[in-house]
């Protein structure tokens, strides 16, 4: 690129505002006044976007601020999208990482990346993917941030410039675009250059975010006619009259490649820059770009024609071998056929070959005649193999070639999309197969590449994927593996889909043809499992003694074994079976391991022995196994779903254990994550459900109503079984809000929905300790009836929680002596159990009882204990209320005993300090520097060990908490 090099050195006409917003940028990043003094304020980045049209001068504008930038000390890493390699997943992202990597030693390289290192490694072409899981799409994105951000600290001041954004690959391009509003927060200046009218949809984020220039990109103009006349005058000499450069500015239009090029030609004819000679110019222009370019191309020889061909069909960072590989050259021909296009300035480069400008490149590749340019393409992929780049390499390649029923190409693109899928850009896998099926692949191979392509599009197309499983199976399949496997994963997907019933279905179908007694258990309890989610069984009961009677016999000696035994701990859990027996299968299902990231199986089973333990009141243990599966998710990079489910249930555990604070901050995180992978998905649903009885339970109903309106959370609700139950936390809401009759018609339909599938365990869905609260005023004698049946079945199940829980309910219902007794009685089981927020709301109910009753003194202490146990919850709203009832006994509220501290290291006294001030843990990350998931297991070790929560937090550490 030896002409534009010389060009960047040179002055760059009508760019002054540009550039002085890339000095101004650059002074921002090192720490500078304009007058060259050291600021007072901390460094900070930016974005700098460049927008215009192709040869308006962008890629010479970059190459400035490059050199600015490196002459200012900083680190300068650059990439470039490619019109030809706009498929290539992580492209751009390989040229801006790599080389900062690469050259790094395995062993050091693994410990400077730790867990990252098996997540981004293989996109970044570090490592060889590995043969589990790949990571998905969010957790690579958040590992590649990592690797970015950890690069910026080390190497600070840092620009990344990016040119030709609009070519670069969708995986690298949306990564980038959704890191770029973290910008400013480091030591980084990330310059982008693109066309405005080519520019994806995913990559919207360069044209919105705040830049140097009014809040909006920097448009680059056309050059006026002074300014081409200073061009041409500075390389051709001021003996360059007006009327000569005024001609160059009108064949140009103002464009600074084509007047760069224009000068060079005349320069090469040895015109004299006059208005004599002027007249020529309009011809010689013509042959700077389109089919003057290849009218002059061609006069240079076929030969070299056909390596400028290869070369456009390779793309960019060329190697001069492999292009005459693929033209047909010998080593020779192809030297002098490269020096020819270097004089004609085509291209430039020595050990690497790149064309001058892309608008050279994408006229030389549309110049190939079709059929010539598919040939090319093939011989491309050939020799890319041949060379040992791989079948990835050749897959772009492959994509251009017409199909021909080879079946080489077929296994290149199978091999290519393995590789790219375990990397983690499922998008491009996809496109590879879907190339290969229609090549097409040999008969007995069909329904093993529709399966990879289902596998392929398993998170970003389901019902694409259930397309391609379907026709999978009506194949014709001899190995009866890979039948199985497509059925497992058609299931899952239908599942995932919210089509419960058809998963249910496909599984019985398969189990009544398969012979295999192992292969039939596994899909027996494929079935079991998603029946247990499903709203609609026809018959729950039926299903529940088939799964006890199996279970029963099973001992546990492999992995579905222990699944089978899982779900049946599950099933006694929801259908309210005396603790102790679901607690004994759950522990059984564990004895000989449960892992949450298996490869080929879903992580249900696992959450809900989880779970099993929690509502039978061992939450400590539903934590150990949580914090097990989430660093399972973590460690394979999957950031999605699996971790929105992770940390949400966490939240949900805190929940039962009425430490609210930190639920919340466990809930939000999952929620966050959740609107990442979208509305409407299960984690969606999951997450707006724990988040507003989080919310309800702090006495938020506002805020927790406003949260329902922005997530659409209402009817229709999902099929599938939640926890909790979607239907009646909304039913909840609408009673916190004082909509009595609507919430009862909501809890009424729940109980119809749950009751005949035997699911009546209060401690798991309480729909009928909400209906009684809101039949109270119109029907007392049926509210109270239905509190007493709830009674009746928490005791069957006997956690002291749930029994607890419904006594106070009974006792809402109910008055007179009968409610003290009822709530004397909520308050002896809540004491025994875990549930410290049901324990602060029957104290408060009894001493407000205790109170009327005209009994002060009890009344008291029973009020004291539970505003005490209301703050340690964070339970605002209930410490109002015990607030209001002393001071109607005349009494005043104690001091909050500060907790001793000094065990917090220095780290978790700062996430603490500025929770205590009121800030979230997103705000908490960017002020420490890390992850927000850091920071969410730095306040978990901080209430751990201070013994409270947020509210708690300000008297223990002596300040004020800011709401």
């Amino acid at each position: 690129m030896g002409q534009r090099a010389v060009r960047s050195r040179r002055t760059l006409f009508e760019r002054e505002g540009e550039l002085a917003a890339a000095d101004e940028a650059l002074n921002d990043l090192i720490g500078l006044r304009e007058d060259g003094t050291e600021a007072s304020e901390r460094p900070r980045g930016a974005l700098l976007a460049f927008a215009g049209r192709a040869g308006i001068g962008k890629t010479t504008l970059l190459a400035e601020v490059r050199r600015r930038a490196a002459a200012q000390g900083c680190t300068v890493l650059s990439a470039r999208g490619g019109d030809q390699e706009q498929g290539v997943a992580f492209h751009v992202a390989r040229q801006l990482l790599q080389p900062q990597l690469a050259g790094i030693a395995e062993a050091e390289l693994r410990a400077q990346l730790g867990s990252w290192y098996a997540i981004v490694g293989p996109a970044l072409g570090l490592c060889a993917p590995s043969e589990g899981a790949p990571p998905d799409q969010q957790g690579l994105r958040d590992g590649l941030d990592w690797v970015l951000t950890h690069l910026v600290v080390q190497r600070a001041p840092m620009v990344l410039v990016l040119d030709d954004a609009h070519w670069a690959d969708p995986e690298s391009l949306s990564w980038l675009a959704a890191f770029a509003p973290r910008v400013e927060e480091l030591p980084l200046l990330l310059a982008v250059a693109y066309r405005p009218d080519e520019l994806p949809d995913h990559a919207e984020a360069f044209r919105s975010l705040p830049g140097r220039a009014g809040q909006r990109p920097l448009d680059l103009e056309p050059l006026s006619a002074a300014a081409v006349a200073g061009l041409v005058r500075e390389d051709l000499g001021t003996q360059a009259d007006d009327v000569f450069c005024r001609e160059c500015w009108a064949v140009t239009a103002g464009n600074p490649f084509e007047a760069v090029e224009l000068t060079a030609k005349v320069r090469d004819r040895g015109l004299v820059p006059t208005e004599e000679g002027a007249h020529l110019l309009r011809d010689l222009a013509a042959a700077v770009k389109g089919s003057g370019l290849i009218a002059r191309l061609e006069r240079l020889g076929a030969s070299t024609v056909r390596f400028a061909w290869a070369c456009a069909v390779l793309g960019t960072e060329i190697p001069p071998t492999l292009a005459a590989a693929v033209a047909g050259l010998g080593s020779e021909e192809a030297a002098d056929a490269a020096d020819a296009l270097r004089g004609a300035r085509i291209l430039a480069g020595v050990d690497t070959l790149e064309f001058v400008h892309p608008l050279i490149a994408t006229a030389v590749y549309r110049a190939i005649p079709g059929a010539v340019r598919v040939a090319l393409h093939g011989q491309a992929a050939w020799c890319v193999i041949n060379e040992g780049l791989g079948p990835s390499a050749a897959a772009r390649h492959l994509m251009e070639t017409h199909p021909e029923g080879d079946n080489w190409v077929v296994q290149q693109l199978r091999a290519a999309a393995r590789e790219t899928q375990r990397a983690g850009a499922p998008d491009a896998a996809r496109r590879y197969l879907a190339r290969a099926l229609h090549e097409p692949p040999p008969l007995k191979e069909r329904a093993a590449v529709l399966h990879e392509l289902g596998c392929a599009s398993l998170l970003t197309e389901p019902a694409t994927t259930v397309n391609h499983l379907r026709a999978a199976l009506e194949e014709p399949i001899t190995d009866p593996e890979l039948r199985h496997n497509i059925v497992y994963r058609l299931s899952q997907v239908l599942a995932h889909s919210d089509r419960l019933a058809e998963a249910s279905e496909t599984l019985a179908r398969e189990i009544r043809v398969t012979g295999d007694a192992r292969v039939r258990l596994r899909m027996q309890s494929e079935q079991f499992m998603w029946d247990a989610f499903r709203a609609d069984e026809p018959d729950s009961p039926a299903r529940s003694r088939r799964l006890t009677r199996l279970a029963d016999r099973l001992t546990g000696r492999d992995l579905t074994e222990r699944y089978v035994i899982g779900l049946r701990a599950w099933d006694a859990t929801l259908r309210g079976e005396p603790a102790h027996v679901a607690l004994h299968h759950a522990e059984r299902a564990l004895a000989g391991g449960i892992r949450w990231a298996e490869a080929d199986r879903g992580f249900e089973v696992p959450v809900l022995v989880a779970f099993t333990f929690m509502y039978a009141d061992r939450p400590g243990r539903t934590e150990e196994l949580f914090a097990a599966g989430i660093a399972d998710f973590e460690s394979q990079g999957w950031h999605g779903a699996h971790l929105s489910f992770g940390y949400t249930f966490l939240g949900y555990v805190r929940y039962r254990r009425g430490r609210l604070a930190e639920a919340e901050d466990f809930a939000r995180a999952g929620l966050r994550l959740a609107e990442r992978v979208g509305a409407g998905t299960p984690v969606h649903w999951y997450a707006v459900g724990v988040i507003i009885q989080i919310l309800l339970a702090r006495g938020r109903v506002t805020e927790a109503a406003q949260i329902g309106e922005d997530h659409a959370f209402g009817a229709p609700f999902p099929a599938a079984v939640t926890f909790p139950d979607v239907q009646t936390v909304y039913g909840e809401l609408l009673l916190a809000r004082g909509l009595t009759k609507d919430a009862a018609a909501e809890l009424e339909a729940a109980g119809r929905r749950l009751d005949p599938r035997g699911m009546r365990n209060p401690s798991w869905c309480p729909w009928q300790l909400h209906l009684a609260r809101a039949e109270r005023h119109d029907a007392p004698e049926r509210a109270v009836a239905t509190a007493l049946e709830a009674v009746h079945r928490a005791r069957q199940f006997g956690a002291p929680s749930a029994v607890g829980q419904a006594l106070r309910a009974a006792a809402d219902v109910s008055s007179g002596p009968t409610r003290v007794k009822l709530l004397e009685e909520s308050v002896s089981h809540l004491e025994r159990s875990p549930a410290a927020y049901e324990l602060a709301c029957a104290l408060v109910a009894l001493g407000t009882e205790l109170r009327r009753s005209g009994s002060p003194k009890e009344a008291a202490e029973h009020l004291y204990r539970g505003l005490d146990a209301a703050m340690q919850c964070g339970a605002d709203g209930l410490g109002d209320e015990a607030r209001a009832e002393l001071a109607a006994a005349g009494l005043r509220p104690r001091r909050l005993h500060s907790t001793e501290t000094d065990t917090l290291t220095a780290r978790e006294r700062a996430a603490a300090a500025l929770t205590a001030r009121g800030r979230t843990t997103t705000e908490v990350a960017e002020e420490l520097g890390t992850e927000e998931p850091a920071v969410v297991r730095l306040l978990s070790a901080v209430y751990r060990k201070v013994g409270t929560d947020r509210t708690g937090l300000a008297a223990a550490l002596g300040q004020q908490t800011v709401r």
